[in-house]
């Protein structure tokens, strides 16, 4: 049972990566974060990830406090600096340093992650769940009037902002559905018990494509709604589907290929911007004029796909080093244990 559950974990991480190399593709070489349906995916693309890095950090939470911060900070904080630094070389790398960190965000905010869920655990279970939402909540609310509290500050309330910035608050909005992750696999039997039943997985569909077709309203609860409802659905719907179809994914012979991905997902994540194919951004106009979703996702995936194999070659290459490996990826080699 035990390896089952890492087969379709590490399956559901490799479609996730891909999703995100897809979202990739469409920001920074179509310029178009609408096309080939990644709005859909935006719904339950990052809550899937947090989810996932969620469920596996629970066991680890339990050890002593520095020493896995210590380790985390090796393997997310480490290795992130370094491709920053090479991606922007400086001065341009301290003009990096705010929320989005040049897309590097990503492992940035999942060590704050680490911290935060460490802290609130050892602050009391009873009041975790609370303690989550209000973390989510604020950052959520934040998010919505960063712009506004940015260009308004001056003097000591910018080095509040900046320094904010620096720590990617506006992105804990993200917390809830890595909460979510550490809560299914503390109570993973009764989570499967429930979503074993067809009624369940035929409502948490229902949420889900009724919130994804939804219009876009400028109202603050209507976007955390959407944000969240549709999170928790997606991330929910994507695990269940995994779980419960696995199988299928083995007869398509799909399985190991993203089981694969799935246990490269950091030397993917850190790798691929250097990758992406920016030249063809004059040509996304001529993609548009098809006016087809289903033409601009099979050439977004393709292109997902290409970049995926250039990275994966890249990852292997790097890995040769057993210091490069350890540095840049956080490998453990006998011989840096």
């Amino acid at each position: 049972m035990a390896s089952r559950r890492i087969e379709y974990i590490d399956a559901m991480r490799g479609f996730t990566m891909i999703l995100v190399l897809f979202a990739h593709v469409c920001y920074f070489c179509m310029d178009d974060p609408k096309m080939g349906y990644n709005a859909v995916f935006f719904l339950f693309r990052l809550p899937c990830f947090f989810m996932i890095s969620g469920w596996l950090f629970e066991p680890i939470a339990q050890h002593p406090f520095k020493i896995v911060a210590r380790h985390k900070a090796m393997v997310q904080l480490l290795p992130t600096f370094i491709f920053l630094l090479l991606l922007a070389p400086p001065p341009e790398f301290f003009h990096q340093l705010g929320a989005v960190k040049g897309g590097y965000w990503f492992t940035f905010v999942l060590f704050e992650f680490f911290i935060l869920y460490m802290l609130i655990v050892r602050l009391g279970r009873k009041w975790a769940p609370w303690m989550a939402f209000l973390i989510t909540f604020s950052s959520f609310v934040y998010a919505r009037y960063y712009d506004c509290i940015q260009s308004s500050a001056v003097g000591f309330q910018s080095m509040i902002v900046s320094g904010l910035g620096f720590l990617s608050v506006t992105l804990w909005r993200f917390f809830l559905f890595f909460y979510i992750g550490t809560w299914m696999r503390r109570n993973f039997d009764t989570f499967i018990r429930w979503t074993n039943k067809p009624i369940v997985v035929l409502v948490i569909a229902f949420l889900f494509l009724a919130i994804a077709s939804s219009p876009h309203l400028d109202l603050l609860w209507y976007e955390i709604l959407r944000f969240y409802v549709g999170g928790i659905m997606g991330m929910w719907l994507v695990f269940t589907c995994f779980r419960l179809f696995g199988s299928w994914l083995k007869k398509l012979h799909l399985s190991r290929p993203l089981q694969y991905v799935g246990t490269r997902t950091l030397d993917i994540y850190l790798l691929h911007f250097f990758f992406l194919p920016r030249f063809l951004m004059p040509y996304a106009d001529q993609l548009r004029a098809y006016d087809s979703r289903i033409v601009e996702f099979f050439v977004i995936l393709a292109i997902a796909l290409v970049v995926l194999a250039i990275t994966l070659l890249a990852s292997y290459l790097i890995r040769l080093s057993p210091f490069l490996g350890h540095y840049l990826f956080g490998v453990k080699y006998e011989r840096y244990k």
